[in-house]
C-alpha cells in the first residue's frame, strides 16, 4: 500500500490541505476554504489595528479542506499516515481547562477579546513598550535576545497582557493560552490534557521568549513585575517544547470520522507556516527563505556554532531546531508585504465602488462581470504600467511601514509615507514606488544578516507574489543583488507541514531527507541586471533617508504627546 500525508496551512485568509504521495513528494489532491466571519470582517477594527479570528473558520476550514482532499483521492483510509499543521503567529488564543476557546463556550460567542488574536492584531503595541524597557532594566537576564533584542506586539505575552487589562471576564475565565499551531493540533488529538500535550518549539522559541538557557518560559518573577497575572498564568502554559519532526499524538475517533480517516493517523506537532514553507521550500544554509504573502516571513538556518557566541539582532528570533532540527532557525520578515499593495488597490478602488457599480445605468449582472473583470486585472494592469515607466523618470519615494515594522528592529508604531509627488505623478508612478518600497524593505533585513555574519548567498521565494509578479521578483532580485528562484509548488508551507507529518510518521529519518525528497522544485530564476543595479542603490538612498526622517518624527511626536499627558 502507498503512503500519504496531510499538510494543513492557516493563512490569514484561508487554510489550504494538500494530500501528497510520501514517495515522491506528488500532490495528490489540494483544497482552500476562506474564513466566513473573517471575510465579512467580523469582530475586526483595522482603524485600530485590531485583527480577530473566530475558531470556528478554522475548525469549518479543517473538517472542509481534508474531507475534499481525502474523499476527492480516493485514497484509503489506512494510507494517511500523517498530519501537520501550520498557522500564522504569533495568534494566541484563550482557552478553558479543557483547551477549548473561550469563544465556543457559553457567554463568550461574540466577544473579540474571546478569539484568537491575529499576528497582524497591533493592539498591544503598549505593553510591547513595557516588556522591551523590563527586559533592559530588572537587572537580571534580557529574555529578548534571542527574539533580536526587541518584543513585539505582533507577539504572545504582550497580547495576552493586553487583552488580560482590557477584559476581565476573559482574563477570569482563561485557564491558559494556546498559539493557533498548538491549539488546532491539539484539537484533533484523542485523549490529550494540556498539561501533556506538546508544544510547539518554534512557537514558544520565535514569539514566547522560550529558551532552554533559562529552563523555558522567563520567570515568575520577571512576569509579575509585568503584571501577577502573567506569573499565575506561567504554571499553566508549558516547559518543556518540541520540533514539529516528532508526534503529539494519534487522531481521536470523533475526527477521524468526520475526516474518512482513521485513529491510527499520526498528528505531528505544529508549526508556523513561514518555517514549514521554508522546509517545502528545500531550505539549506546560506539560504533564505521569503514566505511572501500578506506580509513576509524571511527564514534560515545555520549550524549551532555560527550563532553559539552571538545573537541576531534585530530579527524575529534564533531558535535551535525550529525549522530542522539540529540547525537554528532563523526569522525575519516585514510585517506589510501584499498588504502593503492590497491597501493601494482599495483605496483606487474607492471611486469604482462608490460611483461605478452604483450606477443605476448598469445591471446587476454588468456590475458582477466588470467587477470580477476590474479584480482579475488590478494588479498586472498596474505592474505592467509601472514596468514600463523609463528608470531616468521621476519615482516617488515610499515606506513599507503600513502595519508597522517587524525587522530589522520591530516597531509597530511606525507608520508608511509618500513623498516626491508631483503634477506628473499617476497611479503606475506610486505602485512602482510601493513595489520598490517593499524591495527596500527586504533588502535591510539581508543588510543586518550580513552585518550579523549570516551569509546569504541565494534567495528563494514562495507563495503567488513570487509566482506570478515577474515585475516584482526582477525589481527584488536588482535590489537584492542575489539570484532569486521560486518555489514551483502553490502551497510550499502546506508542502512543508507535509515533510514534518511524513518524519513524525516514520517515513523518513529525518527533515532534511525528506524535504530534499518531496519538497518543491524551483520554476524560475530572476538574475540581478548589471545596468539597474546602480539606479536601484540610489533609490535606496532615498528610502533610507525617508526613513530616518519619518522614524525620528514619530519619535519625536511620541516624546511630545507623553510630555504633554
Amino acid at each position: 500500500m502507498k503512503k500519504y500525508v496531510i499538510g494543513l496551512d492557516y493563512g490569514s485568509d484561508s487554510v489550504r490541505a494538500v494530500l501528497i504521495d510520501a514517495s515522491n513528494g506528488q500532490e495528490i489532491e489540494a483544497e482552500v476554504s476562506y474564513y466566513k466571519r473573517w471575510k465579512e470582517r467580523l469582530y475586526c477594527d483595522a482603524s485600530e489595528n485590531r485583527f480577530r479570528q473566530h475558531p470556528l473558520d478554522h475548525l469549518e476550514g479543517l473538517e472542509a479542506t481534508i474531507k475534499a482532499i481525502v474523499s476527492r483521492s480516493g485514497v484509503e483510509a489506512e494510507a494517511v499516515k500523517g498530519i501537520c499543521i501550520d498557522t500564522t503567529g504569533s495568534s494566541p488564543i484563550p482557552v478553558n481547562e479543557e483547551g477549548t476557546p473561550l469563544a465556543l463556550t457559553t457567554g463568550f460567542e461574540e466577544n473579540p477579546n474571546a478569539m484568537m488574536v491575529l499576528w497582524k492584531d497591533h493592539t498591544a503595541i503598549e505593553e510591547a513598550n513595557e516588556i522591551n524597557d523590563l527586559a533592559r532594566s530588572w537587572g537580571g537576564e534580557d529574555f529578548t535576545k534571542y527574539e533580536g533584542g526587541i518584543y513585539s506586539s505582533e507577539w504572545f505575552w504582550a497580547k495576552i497582557l493586553h487583552v488580560a487589562r482590557e477584559d476581565e471576564a476573559v482574563k477570569n475565565a482563561a485557564y491558559s493560552w494556546m498559539e493557533h499551531c498548538d491549539w488546532m493540533t491539539f484539537t484533533l488529538l484523542e485523549n490529550v490534557s494540556l498539561a501533556d500535550f506538546k508544544r510547539s518549539r518554534c512557537a514558544a522559541g520565535h514569539k514566547a521568549m522560550w529558551h532552554e538557557s533559562w529552563g523555558g518560559l522567563p520567570p515568575e518573577e520577571f512576569l509579575g513585575k509585568l503584571d501577577p497575572y502573567l506569573a499565575q498564568l506561567r504554571d499553566r502554559l508549558y516547559t518543556e517544547t518540541y520540533t514539529s519532526d516528532e508526534i503529539a499524538g494519534t487522531l481521536s475517533a470523533a475526527w477521524a470520522e468526520k475526516l474518512g480517516l482513521t485513529t491510527d493517523t499520526v498528528i505531528a506537532v505544529g508549526t508556523f507556516d513561514a518555517h514549514a514553507g521554508a522546509v517545502g521550500a528545500k531550505v539549506e544554509e546560506h539560504t533564505l527563505v521569503r514566505v511572501m504573502g500578506t506580509s513576509t516571513c524571511d527564514i534560515s538556518v545555520s549550524a549551532p556554532e555560527v550563532t553559539a557566541d552571538k545573537t541576531v539582532r534585530g530579527i524575529c528570533g534564533q531558535v535551535e531546531g525550529s525549522v530542522i532540527p539540529g540547525l537554528v532557525g532563523l526569522e525575519a520578515g516585514q510585517s506589510a508585504f501584499g498588504d502593503l499593495l492590497a491597501w493601494f488597490k482599495d483605496v483606487l478602488s474607492w471611486p469604482i465602488d462608490n460611483l461605478v457599480l452604483t450606477s443605476d445605468i448598469l445591471s446587476v449582472e454588468q456590475k458582477e462581470k466588470l467587477k470580477a473583470e476590474i479584480e482579475s486585472d488590478f494588479i498586472r494592469k498596474l505592474s505592467d504600467a509601472a514596468e514600463a515607466i523609463p528608470h531616468q523618470e521621476a519615482i516617488p519615494v515610499a515606506l513599507d511601514w503600513i502595519n508597522g515594522r517587524r525587522t530589522p528592529d520591530a516597531n509597530q508604531e511606525l507608520e508608511a509615507a509618500v513623498t516626491n509627488l508631483n503634477m506628473g505623478t499617476r497611479a503606475p508612478h506610486i505602485f512602482k514606488a510601493l513595489v520598490n518600497a517593499i524591495c527596500f524593505g527586504s533588502k535591510k533585513i539581508m543588510d543586518r544578516f550580513a552585518d550579523e555574519g549570516i551569509e546569504i548567498k541565494t534567495v528563494v521565494g514562495i507563495g503567488g507574489v513570487a509566482r506570478k509578479s515577474k515585475f516584482i521578483m526582477q525589481s527584488l532580485a536588482n535590489t537584492l543583488n542575489v539570484p532569486i528562484k521560486v518555489a514551483a509548488s502553490d502551497q510550499a508551507p502546506a508542502l512543508g507541514a507535509a515533510v514534518y507529518a511524513a518524519v513524525a510518521a516514520g517515513i523518513y529519518p529525518d527533515v532534511i531527507t525528506a524535504s530534499q525528497t518531496l519538497g518543491s522544485d524551483y520554476e524560475a530564476e530572476y538574475q540581478p541586471q548589471p545596468e539597474y543595479l546602480e539606479i536601484f542603490s540610489e533609490q535606496m538612498e532615498r528610502y533610507e533617508a525617508l526613513s530616518a526622517f519619518v522614524e525620528k518624527s514619530i519619535v519625536k511626536s511620541k516624546k511630545t504627546l507623553e510630555h504633554h499627558v
